[in-house]
């Protein structure tokens, strides 16, 4: 009996690694042949999440007119996301910008996940999220601003030039802009720039992982879903970076240029 604890947690960790391994093929599969197969495998997922969103909102609400209107905002917070990985990954940017999106928000879970396990410390909302601390938030902050930093630096030097698209004289494109905004030719500078954006992604990522966890604390339920072994749904797995998705929507429609 004083074994069966850690073989256990040996045997989710394992399972979580092959589901892990198995979403990252078939996701990056569908990535990297981009067209109709990456059209049908975010319609998918979107759909798959607005599932799970529906499920939540009808345990989490009495009220047939707040169930209403929670389906409608999770109808249109979806489609905008889903709407936001198409268009990142149309033929005029191929692959860099929405790597560059997805690997941040990445590394922001990535960064939060072993900087709050390590130093733990005052929890940012207990009552909504347990596991959620402060020192995790600035891990987070830190993982997003080296992805950022690095896949700056990587673009600089024209090492994943065959991911993006144009004219290597006008410099790398940054959703349609020439050259990429935050880029600039001096490492503290740009390593400035990749913080302030690190800093607004990790929060935006964070607040969408509240939103979910605020959602299910009211439903009853550990996880949104249980179609992913050892992860839970696909809400569990999309909800921060559904959040940057969807802010970043607002900033180019706001910002275009």
């Amino acid at each position: 009996m004083v074994d069966a604890e850690p073989a256990r947690k040996k045997s989710d960790l394992g399972v979580r690694t092959v589901s892990a391994v198995v979403m990252l093929a078939v996701a990056g599969t569908a990535l990297w042949l981009g067209g109709a197969v990456w059209t049908a495998f975010v319609c998918a997922i979107a759909l798959g999440v607005l599932w799970e969103w529906v499920r939540l909102s009808r345990a989490a609400m009495n009220d047939p007119m707040h169930r209403g209107l929670m389906n409608f905002t999770g109808m249109f917070y979806i489609g905008v996301g889903a709407a936001m990985l198409l268009f990142l990954r149309n033929p005029a940017f191929s692959l860099g910008p929405v790597l560059t999106v997805v690997m941040t928000v990445i590394g922001v879970d990535v960064g939060a996940y072993f900087t709050g396990r390590t130093l733990g410390g005052p929890k940012i909302a207990p009552a909504i999220s347990p596991s959620k601390t402060w020192s995790g938030l600035l891990g987070g902050i830190l993982g997003a601003t080296l992805v950022l930093f690095g896949a700056a630096r990587l673009w600089q030097e024209g090492m994943i030039s065959i991911l993006v698209q144009g004219n290597a004289a006008d410099g790398p494109s940054c959703f349609g802009s020439q050259p990429c905004w935050y880029l600039t030719a001096d490492p503290l500078p740009l390593f400035a720039s990749c913080l302030l954006i690190g800093l607004f992604v990790a929060i935006c990522a964070q607040a969408g992982d509240f939103f979910e966890s605020w959602l299910k604390r009211r439903a009853g339920v550990k996880d949104s879903g249980n179609f992913i072994p050892g992860h839970g749904g696909f809400f569990d797995r999309a909800d921060g970076l559904l959040a940057v998705l969807f802010l970043l929507a607002l900033m180019i429609l706001l910002h275009p240029r």
